[in-house]
């Protein structure tokens, strides 16, 4: 081994053994490189050479205009990291979210503390206090947003924690929200929807809501924002989640043809395979009379004519948030991210074709 060799490897040992005796403990900054080249009266480049190896061993990461930070070793982090996740239930949307996040902590050996709110504010921030006491190392939420607490208000208190917490499925609509996020391009969905009934000849576009919920006004802005885009005409039905029935599908369905709708999009399936019947009850087909495409493809494939559905990629989500969770409690100062990932059209008959996925637009 050269000198120079020879000197780079005993910075770089020197380094090692500082990290394990914590002289610098996981996500400490090292000392500046010309500090650390005093220090051992090496030069820059040999520091550098050391930092390298550090670096390649995964003991460190350099963050470029921050320095060079002390990872928390994996094998550390697998044995005892405790993941506390809270969602709104384990019914039809939110098991494959569950299943990706499972995925991604059992890879990782960490373990998973789950607890379901209910869609109950006061049942949540209970389960948060719960998990916090039970010493928790991060959390995955699905806030529930309508209760007595303004959304935004209970969006900044589930992210105020002790703890790094990552929300799915939900985010802030400021700017100015610097909360973790991972959730489905809901605006994208209802885009790319657009464009899909576009593409196959329709020019008066409905759209169809159930409200209130976090998804419906990002969908609303990407159908819209497509409609303008392409210089379709929409007409617009929405009613409240308890209201929906059969009557309520006839009304929408009335409001659809007084527009002159010849296609709609549905938040969500069950509100599409409500108006498909409501359809066939006015003598109407469906694609050839109006084209559907549903929102969620829960149980879109289950309708008396399979729907067409916007699919938000449920498993994706929730591996890729636990992963953000992980990579945030190995690395605690890397700069907050917002992921927002693009939903598939799964196509079926009710748009005259079927069995394919296309990507987003």
């Amino acid at each position: 081994m050269t000198g120079s060799a020879l000197k780079f490897a005993r910075v770089a040992d020197r380094l090692r053994r500082g990290i394990a005796d914590g002289v610098w403990p996981p996500g400490s900054r090292l000392p500046a490189e010309p500090e650390l080249a005093r220090e051992h009266a090496v030069s820059i480049s040999t520091v550098r050479r050391a930092v390298a190896d550090l670096v390649a061993e995964e003991l460190v990461v350099r963050r470029q205009g921050s320095g060079t930070f002390v990872l928390t070793r994996k094998t550390a982090r697998s044995s005892s990291t405790l993941i506390g996740v809270i969602l709104p239930n384990t019914a039809f949307y939110y098991p494959r979210v569950l299943s990706g996040i499972e995925e991604e902590l059992s890879a990782a050996r960490a373990r998973l503390m789950l607890a379901c709110s209910g869609y109950d504010q006061a049942r949540e921030l209970l389960q948060l206090r719960e998990m916090l006491d039970a010493g928790v190392d991060g959390l995955l939420l699905v806030p529930t947003l309508a209760g007595p607490q303004a959304p935004e208000d209970h969006l900044r208190r589930m992210t105020r924690l002790p703890v790094p917490a990552v929300l799915v499925e939900r985010r802030g609509s400021s700017l100015g929200d610097t909360a973790e996020s991972v959730c489905t391009h809901h605006e994208a969905g209802g885009y790319d929807a657009v464009h899909h009934l576009a593409r196959l000849g329709h020019r008066t576009i409905g759209l169809v809501l159930r409200i209130p919920s976090p998804t419906s006004e990002p969908v609303r802005r990407g159908f819209h924002h497509a409609v303008r885009e392409l210089g379709c005409r929409p007409t617009e039905f929405r009613a409240a989640l308890e209201e929906w029935s059969p009557a309520a599908a006839d009304r929408c369905l009335a409001v659809l043809r007084t527009g002159g709708a010849t296609a709609a999009v549905c938040f969500g399936d069950r509100q599409a395979a409500l108006l498909q019947s409501a359809a066939r009850r006015a003598g109407l087909a469906v694609p050839d009379d109006l084209a559907l495409i549903a929102y969620d493809d829960e149980v879109a494939d289950l309708a008396e004519i399979p729907l067409t559905a916007v699919a938000p990629p449920k498993h994706l989500l929730g591996r890729t948030a636990a992963a953000l969770l992980l990579n945030r409690l190995e690395q605690p100062h890397l700069a907050s991210r917002q992921v927002l990932l693009r939903p598939s059209i799964i196509v079926r008959d009710s748009c005259g074709a079927r069995d394919s996925v296309v990507g987003g637009h």
